[in-house]
């Protein structure tokens, strides 16, 4: 260990088998942290090569779980987004695609940060599981086209020690680091064909566009080099995705955008993603036709009785879907009002996410336990006329000294303008193998 600490350092670029000798040892508990801390330093200053970034997913992919599929019939097309505020698109998207065709497999986590993850907001459903055997996930998907299961503990062990100890030394925000950490939970979990939402902006883990384009073409090539189709399409969180940020409080939006009643942007990126995976499954030949495809899922009503049926499968009461009161309803409600008028100029998507987190309805360490009613639905966004003493927001709270904590700095995030701004950019670019096609 010490003579591949020493040639990073130097700038060397480092062998499969040394990479594989680093994470085997480090799984195992052979190789000591501070060694590791130190390579990791190493990596940070130095960068790492399209091999090397590839070798150290396979190595991290392949040191715990490698999900078996081959039993689920057809091409099974997953997709992961880097998060951002208000995210909520799983829960709308999956069922949209399943409509139209499209095989889905999901695995996912759990939230840290301002809201819960995927899990945490289908939780919000009155005894929907998302526990259950790989019996019973590949019989759902094969029944129905689709089914949510929660991510194994044992898939990836190796990334999950070392970004604990990233998280510590000051590694975390190296794009080799980065790519490599998502793509070997992904391609661990099975899935033939991914479609990567990666998010730029000021909610967004990578805030320059230049540094999520880098994200998004090292991601590519990694799915391409272990032989999955990978497109990556990177999109705006300079303001929260939708209007509802809050674990219930999305899942609402969420089934309001499968009756066609979502806000724009929203049912916008889920039309954008719906349609690339589409393509990819071979369920549509081509962006404009899956797109099509998405649309009529909506007007017809598929979509949304695809839903249905996946909260059946899941063993969630699905009466919810038709009286929204079924969910968890927080007991309080607060208006946060315009001081000013003109227009809303911008909306950081940061500080509402940090509010929602105040109220309860994210963790900020592990193990704390969500309010899965609270949260905050936005009334105005970007663009928008108000006039002083207009609803710019609704917070939903259950506690007066979380809502003190939280009213502040949701209040500071809206900023105004006299003239009329734009909306923010949604769609900035598609990346795929060999191409970045940008979007104006």
């Amino acid at each position: 260990m010490y003579d591949i600490i020493k040639k990073k350092r130097d700038n060397g670029e480092l062998t499969k088998e040394e990479i594989e000798f680093f994470i085997n040892g480090y799984s195992s508990g052979e190789i000591p942290d501070y060694q590791v801390s130190a390579l990791l330093m190493a990596i940070y200053l130095n960068e790492m090569s399209e091999d090397e970034t590839s070798n150290l997913t396979e190595a991290m992919m392949n040191s715990g779980d490698i999900i078996d599929l081959s039993n689920i019939k057809g091409i099974k097309v997953d997709k992961h987004s880097t998060g951002g505020v208000g995210d909520k698109t799983t829960i709308a998207l999956i069922p949209l695609v399943a409509s139209c065709g499209a095989v889905v497999a999901k695995m996912s986590g759990r939230g840290l940060g301002h809201t819960g993850g995927t899990i945490d907001k289908l939780e919000s459903i009155e005894e929907f599981s998302t526990s259950m055997s790989k019996e019973k996930f590949v019989d759902s998907v094969n029944s129905s086209g689709m089914a949510v299961c929660g991510q194994s503990e044992e898939v990836a062990i190796a990334d999950k020690k070392i970004y604990a100890l990233r998280d510590v030394t000051a590694t975390v925000d190296n794009i080799s680091l980065i790519a490599s950490s998502i793509m070997s939970k992904k391609l661990a979990t099975g899935a033939d064909k991914l479609i990567l939402d990666v998010k730029t902006g000021d909610g967004a883990f990578m805030t320059e566009y230049s540094d999520a384009l880098k994200l998004a073409k090292e991601m590519v090539k990694i799915g391409e080099n272990m032989n999955r189709e990978t497109v990556a399409i990177i999109t705006g969180m300079e303001e929260p995705l939708g209007c509802a940020v809050g674990n219930s409080l999305e899942v609402v939006e969420a089934v309001e955008t499968l009756k066609g009643r979502g806000p724009k942007d929203f049912e916008r990126l889920c039309i954008t993603l719906g349609a690339y995976m589409l393509t990819l499954s071979k369920c549509a030949f081509g962006f404009e036709k899956g797109t099509k495809k998405i649309r009529e899922a909506i007007q017809s009503g598929a979509a949304l009785e695809k839903f249905r049926e996946f909260v059946v499968n899941q063993g969630g009461n699905p009466a919810f879907i038709d009286d929204y009161s079924l969910l968890p309803q927080a007991k309080y409600k607060y208006e946060v009002k315009s001081s000013d008028d003109g227009y809303v100029s911008r909306i950081e998507a940061e500080k509402i996410g940090m509010g929602a987190m105040f109220l309860g309805a994210g963790r900020e360490k592990k193990g704390d336990e969500l309010d899965l009613s609270v949260g905050i639905v936005l009334s105005k966004k970007v663009g928008d006329e108000v006039h002083t003493g207009d609803v710019l927001a609704v917070i939903h709270y259950n506690d007066e000294e979380k809502l003190r904590s939280a009213k502040g700095i949701i209040e500071a995030a809206y900023s105004y303008s006299e003239e009329k701004v734009l909306k923010p950019k949604l769609i900035y670019s598609i990346v795929a193998k060999d191409r970045v096609i940008e979007i104006n």
